[in-house]
């Protein structure tokens, strides 16, 4: 039951109807048994500094940020986390007595799911498909937990670079064709291939990017960010293969779970927000 003493969460884009956030947040709130309530709000971006304004206003206790706002809305909070600096990105905000924090949880949500499955980041060399916003969050989890080396793999190297050049001071970091022989050398001696591109996203699912899964080590880890389908082609032709893989459902589940906790001060039920993201997506595929 909501009451005059429920605390506000909420979720800001444009568009939004499509966030899994309030199915997520909203189940890890009951299971929870805290009286919060986490509701999408969409924001047009010119009315982004009004919608910022207006929630500080409204006390909402926090919320999440997506497209097209989570870098636009940096110089509109009071403060900005370390994790959120370096990556150019907010998903979240906590409002502490009207002081706007931005964070960025998405590093630690993916590096939260890789854990689970018992794969260390540390010391190994690690092959990254892609140098979008969502790599960003990727390279700096991987810096963070020691990596021994990165190799981007993308169409275009020399868009990499100013990726390159913001990472090389935390990692040991480099660009490359991705069909090239020289990402085909990293690849064979890489213990970890992540996949940041939307290739094989639904409703593309037979597409999946140009990388030679032959050429891996037998042991390597794949592990694909994309949650929708829950088995991408990359997923599906790097198991027949026999490597141990995962999807990204619980970097999304990890992101909102680190979220929760830095709004509630309560550890969310990780396991439950993954169950409920992949029932919800099985009713709504």
């Amino acid at each position: 039951m909501y009451t005059g003493k429920t605390r506000n969460l909420g979720v800001m884009g444009w568009p939004i109807a499509h966030s899994l956030s309030p199915v997520l947040q909203n189940a890890a709130i009951e299971e929870a048994g805290l009286d919060y309530a986490y509701v999408a709000l969409p924001v047009e971006p010119l009315k982004l500094p009004a919608a910022v304004e207006g929630l500080r206003a409204l006390q909402f206790r926090g919320f999440n940020v997506t497209i097209p706002h989570k870098s636009a809305i940096m110089p509109l909070l009071d403060g900005i986390d370390e994790d959120a600096r370096i990556i150019g990105a907010v998903n979240t905000v906590v409002n502490e007595d009207g002081f706007l924090r931005g964070y960025n949880t998405d590093a630690a949500g993916f590096i939260h799911a890789l854990q689970d499955t018992g794969f260390e980041v540390a010391g190994k060399q690690v092959c990254v498909l892609g140098a979008g916003g969502a790599a960003r969050a990727v390279l700096w989890a991987l810096a963070k937990h020691g990596a021994a080396r990165v190799s981007i793999g993308v169409r275009n190297p020399e868009k990499a670079k100013p990726l390159v050049e913001l990472f090389r001071k935390y990692v040991e970091i480099e660009a490359f064709h991705w069909e090239s022989e020289a990402f085909l050398g990293r690849l064979a001696d890489a213990g970890l291939l992540v996949n940041t591109t939307p290739l094989g996203m639904h409703p593309h699912v037979d597409d999946m990017p140009p990388v030679r899964l032959s050429c891996l080590g037998k042991d390597a880890f794949v592990y694909d960010i994309i949650y929708t389908p829950a088995e991408t082609r990359l997923l599906r032709e790097a198991a027949s293969l026999g490597h141990p893989v995962l999807n990204g459902e619980g970097m999304l589940a990890g992101q909102g779970a680190a979220a929760f906790r830095l709004w509630t001060g309560v550890d969310a039920d990780v396991k439950l927000m993954e169950k409920v993201l992949r029932e919800y997506l099985e009713v709504d595929r």
